[in-house]
Parts: C-alpha cells; structure tokens; sequence
C-alpha cells in the first residue's frame, strides 16, 4: 500500500499579464489625403463624361445605317427622283341630290359617260306628294294674284271711263255757257238760268280735277300693287320651279363627261340624300401625284419642271400645284404633262420621275442619303 503526500503550499502574489500585453496604436490617414482623392477623382467623372456623353447636336445611329460612299468629281444634276402614281386630270363626284329607292340602273360601273346622261333612276313618294302639294299651293296663290290684279285692271278701266264721262260733262257745260252768256248780256236769258248754267260749268271743272287727282292717286298705288304681285309671282314662280326640280332630281344623271368609277349602287338599294354613288373622272386626261419628303419643301414651286420615261421614251412635266401640308413627314406634288401625253400609261400605274431643282454644274459629288426626321 502505498502512501502520497500531500504538501500545502502557502499562498503567493497572482500573477499578471503585464509582460505579455502592449499597446497597439491606430494609423489614420490624413484627411488631406483624403479631399484630394475625391477631388481628383470627381474631376475625372466630369471629364470622361463631358467626352463621352453625346451632346444636344449629336445624334447616334447604328453603323448598319450609314451609307458610306466615294467623294468624286463631275457634272452635278441637281433633281429630285421621285415615284409618281397615275391618277385622272379631273374628278368630279357623284352624289345623291335627293334620297330614294334605286329602281332602274341606266349604266354600269367603268362605263363612259357624257354630260347629262342618265344613270339611275330613283323613287321617292314622300317627295313626290311634297312636290305635288307644294304646286297646288302655288297654282291657288298664283290664281289669287291673277284675280287681284284683273280686279286692278278693271278699277283702272272704270277710272278712265269716268275721267271720259267728266271731260264730256264739262265740254257741254263749256258750251252751254258759252251759247247763254251773249243771250243773257242782251236779257233774252234769265239771270237765274244763266247762273245755274254758270254754277254746273264750275262743278263740272272741279269734278274733272278732284276725279284727275283721285286717278293719279291711284295710279300710283295700283302701279305700286301690281308690281309686288308681279315680283310675288316670279318668286312663286321660281319656288315651283324648284319643287319640280327636286322630282327631277330622283333622275340622277353625269354631270361630266368621263369614266364613271365607284358607282355600286343596287336595284333596291335605300339611298340617303348627299350619300357618294361615285365619281366620273376625266376622259383622255391625266396627271402624276408624288409624295415628296418635307425636307424639300421650300425647294419645289409651282412651274419648275421635270421629265418621266415611258417605254423608253421621255416626256416633259411640269409642276401644277403643291399641296403644302406636311403628313408623315411627306408633302404632295401634283405634275402635268408638258406636251403629248403617252397613250400606254394606266390610272393607278406607278411611274419614276425626275423633278428638276436646279441647272447642272461641275461639283464634288457625294451620294445622297437618307434624312432624319427632327433635324434634316
């Protein structure tokens, strides 16, 4: 068996880690340093963008869009090529005066037309009783006025046979006075037979001028009268003239001399009045209408010309109007033919054309391309 001793040690000082600690110091960096770095690299952004941001006149396109071309020398041809499309010289629309039900077609659409030529015909009963009341109301008013002014003729009439009867009336007192003034000078006639005969002379005086006076008077009004109803018949007269017009209207006939195009109306067809049926467009007449970039538009007048090509052949043109309103970044040009025009084009045919800008010289030439729409 074997014996361990145990040993009490007595108690000592604690030990303390002062040998192995120490005291580490931070560094900083001085912020002077610091603002510089900032700067620098601020004024570093500033410049990278200011040469590489685009700027307000720059514009940034793919380089599959560019057209890169040679710069030569030669003769410059300042014009514009253009694609043209045939269309009539004039055109004038068909519409329906007055509404109806179609009961008779006198043509078909693409046929030739002249100038009054009927077309259709329509059928309109409300109308057709309108018109027929509106000419009975006319013809009575008519007969009213006729009958006022038979009535004016007659009181005209009767006016002139009583001026006649007072003229005769005072011719025999005139001579009656004049047969009883010698008697009754001598006293072969009473004085009081004589004054009777003197009294009817003056009465029968003042009856002639109070019954001119009253004549004239109504001279004047009855001039005035008949002149009204004359102007109430004319315009009468007219007002029936219209009413039957409008029957003549059911009647729709050309109004030109042309192709006729667009007209599909049907037998039984309802059409409402001022509805289009179609259009007539000029025979043996036509002009080109081209769709011209805005880019041009202070560049292209009214008379300049150009040329077109037809089958090999060339022929003149020349610019009758410029519609100045810009859509879809195009305006249109309408061109007439300069001379004889090529029997063999079409209506609707697309042609190309040369529209001159200005005479030819020798320049550097370089070839033009496409335009931006917001800066040219």
């Amino acid at each position: 068996m074997s014996v361990m001793e145990f040993r009490k040690e007595s108690p000592s000082s604690p030990v303390s880690g002062g040998a192995m600690d120490r005291v580490v110091v931070k560094k900083r960096i001085d912020k002077r340093i610091l603002i510089a770095a900032g700067g620098g690299a601020a004024l570093l952004l500033i410049v990278l963008f200011w040469l590489f941001a685009p700027s307000a006149s720059s514009q940034s396109v793919s380089r599959e869009r560019l057209g890169i071309a040679e710069v030569t020398n030669g003769v410059f041809e300042d014009f514009l090529p253009l694609r043209a499309r045939v269309t009539p010289l004039v055109t004038v629309y068909l519409d329906a005066v007055e509404g109806g039900r179609v009961e008779a077609m006198a043509v078909e659409d693409g046929a030739s037309v002249t100038k009054g030529q009927l077309l259709a015909v329509l059928s309109n009963a409300d109308l057709q009783l309108s018109t027929l009341a509106r000419q009975t109301e006319v013809e009575q008013q008519l007969n009213n006025m006729r009958s006022q002014e038979l009535a004016l003729q007659q009181t005209r009439s009767a006016n002139m046979r009583d001026l006649n009867q007072a003229q005769t009336d005072l011719a025999k007192a005139q001579r009656q006075y004049n047969l009883q003034k010698p008697l009754a000078d001598k006293g072969f006639v009473s004085s009081k037979q004589f004054n009777d005969t003197a009294d009817d002379l003056n009465y029968q005086r003042e009856r002639l001028a109070i019954l001119k006076r009253s004549i004239s008077q109504d001279e004047a009004l009855q001039a005035s009268q008949l002149a009204q109803l004359r102007a109430s018949a004319s315009s009468l007269n007219s007002s029936l003239g219209i009413a039957r017009s409008s029957l003549s209207q059911l009647n729709i006939r050309a109004p030109a001399t042309g192709q006729l195009s667009g007209f599909t109306i049907q037998l039984g067809q309802s059409l409402q009045r001022g509805e289009r049926l179609g259009q007539i467009d000029s025979a043996g007449g036509n002009k080109l209408v081209a769709d011209v970039d805005e880019f041009y538009l202070g560049r292209v007048q009214r008379g300049q010309s150009g040329t077109v090509e037809v089958e090999g052949k060339t022929f003149r043109m020349k610019v009758a109007k410029v519609l100045p309103q810009v859509r879809n970044g195009q305006f249109q040009v309408e061109m007439i033919f300069d001379g004889p025009e090529p029997k063999s084009i079409q209506r609707g045919q697309t042609l190309q054309h040369k529209l001159t800008l200005g005479d030819s010289s020798r320049a550097v030439l370089v070839p033009n391309g496409a335009f931006f729409n917001d800066t040219g």
